[in-house]
């Protein structure tokens, strides 16, 4: 679907008008139109009316924030999905954008594996939008494109994406976004001594891949990078604590949602050129009962050394993320942040309408992130995170356990990778957002791409 910037809405046969005031619109509007729209303009919010040669629709923007107006664009888009083109006019640039926004999300669909494809497809190409500049609708597109990839990722079965597919996948977008893309095989991932990822691969045949993205232009603001780190479990099984309860495996061709959400977040500022250095990486593989996996008991040493007592094989997530904090370390970055459908607790705690933050960060930039989320309406919760948490991971045999006790599993979780960092450090849990069963506005079905606007917004405003 292609974005154009008009100077007027024209002679389009499907129109959308958004306005605060009516009587800003009776010079665009037929007086047939106008008198209609003036029977109910201050208790709808979003009105239609058929001519013979014309569907227009008019948004009441009054005392509406951005979301509402995105939820407008998914309701505007079911009606208009099959049209060949539609205008857009709005009296205000970032509620007309709010509303394109909804309206383009809306129009994500993940048809590959159906036989008649073509018959599904949205048949919408053009949007042409008035009061918005073609730079700011090219930003917009951007940020959906990338947003769809990490949606692709995230929907993509494994038999598709593995560990190996999947750094391919990211490789091929570096490509298309001038930026660096590389991927270490098994042997440099042995060579390195990555513990957790290689215990976690044991029981697969597919072998483990770390990929690095560095995406570093010349007018880069910060002086040292910012480190976003993704968990890329392809498919979780649990390993041999195999996940015991009915539906419980079904989704976990999501649990790289983390993966794709880095990955995503740094080839849209690739594509709208975001003046901030960020480095990328990405620790892969799928976690099944087979071959040699590794088994509650197991004592793991990991990159940075740190002996790890394996307690349950299904907090495998932690263990590969483990190892790609404990290697960003290197880089000595300004900021460590990582992103992960990690644990059961953060859906229990707060359900899928918002991610879990934590860490040890500056408040300065905590609120940072929660207001980047609340413009984006892809929103954080920051929890609490104080060390007394850190005495649910003493181990008996070793340096730690990788499970905490029962309660507040998504901060022991957060607490066993905060050990890896030796800079300022986020933690990021999406279990909850990342993937939704039933259809959700212009979130869809299936992956949502949950942290990519999020994280886009954070590093733009950084």
């Amino acid at each position: 679907m292609k974005l154009q910037a008009k100077k007027n809405i024209g002679t389009a046969t499907n129109k959308v008008f958004i306005a605060s005031k009516l009587t800003d619109l009776k010079t665009d509007l037929s007086k047939e139109c106008f008198d209609y729209f003036s029977k109910s303009w201050k208790d709808e919010a979003l009105q239609f009316i058929k001519t013979p040669n014309t569907t227009v629709y008019v948004i009441n923007s009054n005392k509406k924030n951005a979301e509402a107006l995105r939820k407008l664009g998914n309701k505007v888009h079911a009606a208009l999905k099959n049209e060949k083109e539609i205008s857009i006019s709005g009296d205000a640039k970032q509620d007309t954008l709010a509303f394109v926004e909804g309206f383009m999300l809306s129009n994500y669909q993940f048809l590959k594996y159906f036989t008649d494809k073509k018959k599904r497809e949205n048949k919408l190409k053009t949007i042409s939008v008035v009061g918005v500049s073609q730079e700011d609708l090219k930003e917009l597109e951007n940020l959906v494109t990338a947003v769809f990839w990490a949606r692709d990722m995230v929907n993509e079965p494994v038999s598709y994406l593995d560990s190996v597919v999947l750094a391919k996948e990211i490789v091929a977008k570096g490509k298309v976004a001038d930026y660096s893309v590389k991927v270490l095989d098994k042997k440099a991932i042995e060579k390195l001594k990555m513990g957790g990822l290689l215990a976690v691969n044991q029981g697969s045949v597919t072998p483990p891949t770390f990929t690095i993205i560095e995406y570093k232009p010349k007018n880069a603001k910060n002086k040292k990078p910012i480190t976003l780190i993704g968990k890329g479990i392809v498919y979780d099984t649990g390993g041999l604590s195999l996940k015991p309860t009915a539906h419980s495996m079904d989704l976990m061709k999501s649990d790289m949602g983390g993966a794709a959400a880095m990955a995503g977040t740094i080839h849209a500022i690739a594509l709208n050129k975001i003046p901030v250095h960020v480095i990328g990486l990405i620790p892969s593989t799928d976690n099944r009962p087979g071959k040699n996996a590794y088994a509650p008991g197991d004592v793991v040493t990991m990159l940075d050394g740190t002996t790890i007592e394996v307690l349950n094989t299904d907090a495998e997530g932690r263990m590969v993320l483990a190892d790609a904090l404990a290697y960003a370390n290197q880089y000595e970055p300004e900021l460590m942040i990582d992103a992960a459908t990690l644990t059961g607790a953060a859906v229990r705690a707060l359900g899928s309408k918002t991610a879990i933050c934590m860490g040890n960060a500056k408040d300065t930039v905590f609120n940072k992130l929660e207001k980047a989320g609340n413009e984006m309406h892809d929103r954080v919760v920051r929890f609490p995170f104080w060390d007394e948490w850190k005495e649910d991971l003493k181990s008996d045999i070793a340096d730690m356990k990788n499970l905490g006790g029962a309660s507040a599993g998504m901060i022991t979780a957060g607490k066993f990778l905060e050990h890896f960092t030796k800079h300022p450090y986020i933690h990021i849990d999406i279990a909850g957002p990342a993937f939704l069963e039933a259809a959700e506005d212009y979130k869809g079905k299936g992956g949502t791409g949950a942290g990519v606007r999020l994280l886009y917004q954070f590093l733009k405003n950084y």
